[in-house]
C-alpha cells in the first residue's frame, strides 16, 4: 500500500462522520458545513487516487468537484438565507 492510497483511505473514512452530521444535525447550517466538508474530502480523495494511478487527466475530476461544490454551497446558503 502506497502513501497515496493510505491517504485516500483516510479521507474516505473521514466521510463517515460528515455523513452522520448531514443526516442527524438539528441545525440546517451544521448540515451545510458537513456537506461542504464532505465535498472537499471527496475532491481530495479523487486527487490522491489520480496520483496513485498515475493518471494526470483524472486531476480534473477532483478540481471540478472542488469548484462546483463551493459554488453549490454558496447557492444553498443563499437559499437558506430566506429563513434566517
Amino acid at each position: 500500500m502506497s502513501a497515496w492510497l493510505a491517504g485516500t483511505t483516510i479521507f474516505c473514512a473521514c466521510l463517515v462522520p460528515c455523513a452522520a452530521i448531514c443526516l442527524r444535525a438539528k441545525n440546517v447550517f451544521d448540515r451545510l458545513v458537513a456537506l461542504e466538508m464532505s465535498a472537499m474530502l471527496a475532491a481530495l480523495a479523487m486527487i490522491l487516487l489520480a496520483e496513485e494511478m498515475k493518471r494526470p487527466i483524472f486531476f480534473d475530476l477532483g478540481l471540478t468537484l472542488a469548484l462546483l461544490s463551493f459554488g453549490g454551497g454558496l447557492v444553498f446558503a443563499r437559499f437558506l438565507e430566506r429563513w434566517v
